[in-house]
Order: C-alpha cells, then sequence, then structure tokens
C-alpha cells in the first residue's frame, strides 16, 4: 500500500478513477475542475497488476499440476480459486471438471501403460469413486458421461473399448486447451479500482481479527463452561451433605447421638473435591474445631506483602554503562540484570522491568551516537557476554519483548554478534536465545527472514554434533518459528534439498527435546509444491520407515505437544549460570552496587502488566503449528534451586552445557517420531508421494 499511496496524484487518481467506475459524473466533473483550479494533477489508471499477476501465477501452478499428474495440488487450486456459484451451476464447468478427475485417474496408465504402479492407480480410481459419489453424482443421469462410472471397476481401461478415446494422443492436449480456454475466462483479473481493492485488503484484515476474537471468546466460553460444570457438581454435593447435616441435627434435638464414624465420613465427602485422599483420610475431623477451621482456610484470601526494591537513579547509570571502565561496566549489567533476574515474580518483578522500560534503560529513544546498546560490541568479551545477558532477561518477559521490537538497530547488533562470536561463547548463545524469543513476535519474524537468519541456522543445524544440547534446542525451536512464516516456507524452497537433508538427518538425533521444533518445520515447508517435489525426490518416505523399523522400548511413547503457556513470561536460570566475574574484596556488586551508587526517586513507577491471551493449543498428535521458545515448550518443574548469594528461580535441568554426543544415531525403532504417531507421518508422505 505504501507503494500505491506514494504521492498524492496517485491518491487523486484512484479517487478520479473510484468515480468515474461509479458513473457520478457530475461529482466527477466538479473534481476534476477543483483539481485544475488548484494545480493538482492526478495520475492516470495503471491497473489492478498486483490482481494481474497473482491470477497469472494461479493459471500457471494449475496447467503445471494437470501436465504433471498431481491431482492433490490441482484440485486444491482449483476449490480455492474457481467460484462456487461456477463449479456447481455451470453446466461447462461441470463437464470439465469430470473430465479432468478421469485425467487424473488414468494419468499412471497414460505415462507408463505397461510398468505403471498398480498402487497409485488403484489409489487414484479411489480417488475418483469418492468424487462420483459426491460432487460427480449429478451428472450420472447425463448420456455423456454416464459410461465413465464404469472405469473404476474396469481392471484395464486401456484395452477396454469403452474408454479407447481416453487413450488417444490427442485427447489430453484437448482437454488442457479447454483448460486453459476456461481458465483464461474465469480467472479474469477484475476492473475493479484500485481504491475498492485497497478497501477490500484492509477489510479482510479485519475480519480475520475478528475472526481471531471470536475463536478466543468460544475457547474463554469453554473453560467457563467447565468451571460452571464443576461449580454445579460441587453444589449438588453440598446439597446432599446440607441435607444429611439437617436430619443429624433434628436426629440430635430428639435426643440421638451422632457417631464419629458418621462425623469423619461427612467431612471426608465435604473436602475430597477440595484436597488429596491421602489428606482428608489421614484428618482427624473428630477433633473440635478441625473441620471449621479448614473451612475458613478454604475460603481465605492469600495475602502477602512483597518488598518493593529501591529506585534508581537511571541517568546516572546510563552515562557510567557507557564511558565508565570495562569492569564497572560488567559489574553493573551483572547487577542490573540480577535485579530482573532474582526479583519475586508478579508485582515485584513486574515493577523492576517497567522502571527499565519507563527510564529508557537500553535507550530505544536516543539519538546519541554512542548508545547502551553498543556495549554489544565492546572489544571486552565479558561486556559483551554480560550485555547479552540483559537483553536475554528482557526476551525472557512479554513486556520486554515489546520494549526490545521497538529498538530499529537491535536486530542488526544481534545477528552481527551471533556471525562473530565463536560457537562455544556464551556472548553467541545468549544471542541465540534471545533472538528464539524474540521470534514469538511477528515484526522480528519478518526481519530475521529479511536477514537471511534461516539460512544460518540451516548451516548451523548441519554439523549438530558441534552444538552443545542447549544451543541446538534454541537453534531448531528459532529456525520452526521462521519457518511457520509464509516468508520463511519460501526462503526454504529456494535451497530446498540443503533444507530438507539438515531436517531429516536431525530426526535421528538423539536429543528428543529438538523433535517437536524439527518436526514443525518439516510440516510447515512441506506445504510448498517445490518442496514437496524435492521431498519426493529425495525418498523421505524411506527414511521414515527406518525408523519405524527400529525399536526403543525409551522411545515408544507419545511425546506431549500440548504447550501450557504460550508467550508465557518464565525467566531462566540458565540467564544467570556461569558467572565469570566475581566481586573483589569489599567490591560493590550486585544490588548493594545499585543501591549504594544509584540510588535515585520515584522510578519505580508501578504499571499494571497486561497479561497474555492464550492462543489455541494443538492436539497432542498433531505438529507445532504456532511459535514457541523452549522452555514455555518445557514442563517446568516446581522444585527451586537455592545458592549461596542467589535467589530462587524454577530449576532448570541446564545446569551445564554438556555437550552434544557424537557417534551413531539411535538404531532402535519408535513408533513415535517428534512427538507424532509414524502412521500420521507416513499418511502425509503417502499424500506426498502416491496422490
Amino acid at each position: 500500500m505504501g507503494d500505491i499511496l506514494a504521492n498524492e496524484a496517485d491518491l487523486l487518481g484512484m479517487i478520479k478513477e473510484y468515480l468515474k467506475f461509479e458513473e457520478f459524473e457530475e461529482t466527477l466533473h466538479s473534481f476534476e475542475k477543483e483539481c485544475k483550479r488548484k494545480g493538482k494533477l492526478a495520475s492516470k489508471p495503471r491497473g489492478n497488476t498486483l490482481n494481474d499477476s497473482k491470477t497469472r501465477v494461479i493459471q500457471k501452478d494449475l496447467l503445471s499440476s494437470f501436465d504433471d499428474g498431481d491431482h492433490r495440488v490441482f484440485f486444491e487450486l482449483w476449490t480455492e480459486n474457481i467460484p462456487p456459484r461456477v463449479k456447481d451451476t455451470d453446466a461447462e464447468a461441470q463437464g470439465l471438471e469430470f473430465y479432468l478427475y478421469i485425467h487424473f485417474t488414468i494419468y499412471p496408465l497414460r505415462r507408463h501403460p505397461v510398468g505403471h504402479d498398480r498402487a497409485e492407480f488403484e489409489e487414484r480410481v479411489s480417488f475418483f469413486k469418492q468424487y462420483l459419489e459426491t460432487r460427480g453424482e449429478a451428472l450420472s443421469q447425463t448420456t455423456e458421461f454416464l459410461p465413465y462410472y464404469a472405469l473404476p471397476f474396469v481392471p484395464n481401461p486401456t484395452v477396454h473399448p469403452s474408454f479407447k478415446e481416453l487413450f488417444q494422443d490427442s485427447w489430453m492436449p484437448k482437454l488442457r486447451d479447454k483448460l486453459e480456454q476456461f481458465l483464461s475466462v474465469i480467472l479474469k483479473p477484475s476492473n475493479s479500482p484500485r481504491l475498492m481493492t485497497l478497501y477490500k485488503v484492509d477489510n479482510n484484515q479485519a475480519t480475520q481479527q475478528l475472526q481471531l476474537q471470536l475463536a478466543e471468546s468460544d475457547r474463554r466460553i469453554t473453560s467457563y463452561v467447565r468451571k460452571f460444570n464443576k461449580m454445579q457438581a460441587d453444589y449438588h454435593n453440598l446439597i446432599g451433605i446440607t441435607a444429611e447435616l439437617v436430619d443429624s441435627l433434628e436426629a440430635t434435638a430428639s435426643g440421638k447421638m451422632i457417631s464419629p464414624e458418621y462425623l469423619q465420613s461427612m467431612c471426608v465427602r465435604l473436602f475430597s473435591s477440595q484436597m488429596r485422599q491421602s489428606v482428608v483420610q489421614s484428618t482427624d475431623f473428630t477433633r473440635p474445631g478441625t473441620a471449621s477451621s479448614m473451612l475458613r482456610a478454604s475460603i481465605a484470601p492469600q495475602t502477602k506483602d512483597v518488598p518493593m526494591l529501591p529506585s534508581l537513579d537511571y541517568e546516572k547509570l546510563k552515562k557510567d554503562l557507557i564511558e565508565g571502565s570495562e569492569r564497572l561496566q560488567s559489574l553493573l549489567l551483572q547487577a542490573l540484570r540480577w535485579r530482573l533476574t532474582r526479583s519475586l515474580p508478579g508485582e515485584q518483578r513486574d515493577t523492576v522491568l517497567q522502571a527499565y522500560i519507563s527510564n529508557d534503560l537500553l535507550e530505544r529513544y536516543s539519538t546519541k551516537e554512542k548508545t547502551v546498546l553498543h556495549l554489544m560490541r565492546s572489544p571486552n568479551e565479558i561486556v559483551r557476554q554480560y550485555m547479552a545477558r540483559l537483553i536475554n532477561a528482557f526476551a525472557s518477559l512479554a513486556e520486554g519483548r515489546v520494549y526490545l521490537s521497538q529498538i530499529p538497530i537491535l536486530l542488526k547488533h544481534l545477528t552481527e554478534t551471533l556471525r562473530k562470536e565463536e560457537k562455544e561463547s556464551l556472548t553467541r548463545e545468549n544471542v541465540l536465545v534471545a533472538l528464539q524469543k524474540l521470534s514469538l513476535r511477528r515484526s522480528q519474524q519478518t526481519a530475521m527472514i529479511a536477514d537471511d537468519l534461516i539460512g544460518w541456522l540451516v548451516d548451523e543445524l548441519q554439523d549438530s554434533d558441534c552444538l552443545s544440547d542447549y544451543n541446538l534446542e534454541y537453534s531448531a525451536a528459532l529456525l520452526m518459528n521462521l519457518c511457520l512464516r509464509t516468508q520463511g516456507k519460501r526462503k526454504c524452497a529456494e535451497n530446498a534439498k540443503h533444507v530438507l537433508k539438515v531436517l531429516t538427518d536431525l530426526l535421528g538425533h538423539e536429543n528428543h527435546e529438538i523433535w517437536p521444533y524439527v518436526n514443525g518445520a518439516l510440516y510447515s515447508i512441506l506445504c510448498i509444491p517445490s518442496v514437496r517435489q524435492e521431498a519426493r525426490e529425495m525418498s523421505v518416505e524411506e527414511i521414515l520407515r527406518c525408523y519405524i523399523k527400529e525399536e526403543n522400548p525409551n522411545l515408544n511413547r507419545q511425546i506431549e505437544f500440548i504447550i501450557k503457556q504460550l508467550n508465557s513470561d518464565l525467566m531462566e536460570i540458565d540467564i544467570d549460570r556461569e558467572e565469570v566475574l566475581q566481586p573483589q574484596h569489599r567490591e560493590l556488586s550486585g544490588e548493594s552496587l545499585l543501591t549504594t551508587e544509584y540510588l535515585g526517586i520515584l522510578t519505580n513507577m508501578t504499571k499494571v502488566k497486561r497479561k497474555p491471551t492464550p492462543l489455541p493449543q494443538p492436539a497432542a498428535d498433531e505438529p507445532l503449528q504456532r511459535p514457541v521458545t523452549p522452555s514455555s515448550h518445557r514442563n517446568i518443574n516446581t522444585e527451586y534451586r537455592q545458592k549461596s548469594g542467589e535467589g530462587s528461580l524454577p530449576h532448570s535441568r541446564y545446569n551445564s552445557r554438556p555437550p552434544t554426543r557424537s557417534g551413531s544415531r539411535p538404531s532402535t525403532s519408535f513408533r513415535c517420531i517428534l512427538g507424532v504417531p509414524v502412521e500420521f507421518i507416513l499418511h502425509y508422505f503417502h499424500y506426498i508421494f502416491f496422490l
């Protein structure tokens, strides 16, 4: 749209074009007169070149699929681009569609009359039968088409006299010419004015947004219904218990005693839905006050005072970060990161982050030649590493990712560092993880794809044995997130053979944490026809079958694919591991450095954090189809680790950086690859190779 509205003349030209199209003659005359009087020029109509180009591509793809006998791709394009009113009501279109189904059914016989693939032919016959029983049923009373309803039941149509015409050399070219003429008429680009086209584009985007909101509303409704059903069940349970207690009170009033066993059974029923069964069974409810105390405690609000950290002088901080010594720069970066990673999750951490953002710690709005972000180019390795760690901490939180995505030069600094740093460098590792987290945002995905980060990742993953498990997992996850975008798929298609080779090699990797991401990337890029063709030539199906023949009881299970919290705010312990900077004797560091030398006034302004909207979750047996981060995909343990001088954060299994074990791939089989049943993947590849 930016190109179309590049100047005033284009805009005026579109208005003039629209008025002329709608035949507003008087308005058009007044408009032209006014433009002339004011010396305004209106550009001449340029035609809808975008629509023309798109139409030509669709027509070319349809004809190419016809020539290749690829009926799946053809009928997918046919369904999407031929208007339903034409397909369902136009006799010519219905007849053409019928003969197209015949063409794709007998295609293997025409290509290889003697040594054709029998299984492929039978599968195509089944596809034709399905059409005859559905859309093709309407033509069963037409004399022209009636003989062909016997085609699926003839063992060898090539020698049957009724179908002799189908195998003549002239039949297929005639059908192709007829198809080409039909497409040239039906797919003729619209002559609607550019202004109307722009409106339709914006309207479609609004519709998509409303559809997303509707899906979210449906999800919330389902959640509320589930909660309501539970409340209703609890209510009915309470009614029954209440009725029995009233009966007991009445019995007590008439002199009958209540046994301890009866009281115990009533309380067990009352608390069974709120507490673990073992706890309920072991509690002595006959002791006076026990049941009533537990009831009051169950509804008492849980309140906990969270201390706020002292405010800082951020102007002085930023000045010393830029002008201070390299050791002071490192200490400050470490202290700022610790304040974020060691704060209590919730209000305290949100307040710290909002203070950093509101005081523009990374100077996104600065016009100075040298800013805090330029520490990524520091000659000192520790300064670069600690700057990368701080950016990684920002990227771990949703509001932090929003802030980082508003810094234009950030991605340039990160990708530059990624390509320059040594492979085992902690700086490079933190940059990679930060980029993976930033790839949850669409704008950052677009910039990464444009910077050819996909090519870099594929080359990196090619030698996976040289990567640590941690780097391997985040590289695969970042690649998958970028491959989910249309631009990303097209970028992969430019070098499809190389990409498929790397991904299929990773299918056999011993690190099962990468399987969901490799599978998600494969599933995504295989929707491109050229990639599918390359996969056929590389015999990807045979590669999968190799894994089916192997056995390994440890891998014979279904990997869980449910993402508990997309874009969740998880602050990983890995950000603070392997500290290389240790304070010297009596040297200030961490929070003591900040509160002693950089104490400020009223900089910790709290802000209500907007909760991220949960996205629809994929089923357990589906490949990942939305961007994720390994920390959010992984099940986080509730254990916390305590270290001397360190706060508590969720336990991470990455307490060290073990290298990926080299050697041969596992030789054992599993019925579930990358969290997806093998049968599901083979069904998908049957679609690629045989249909």
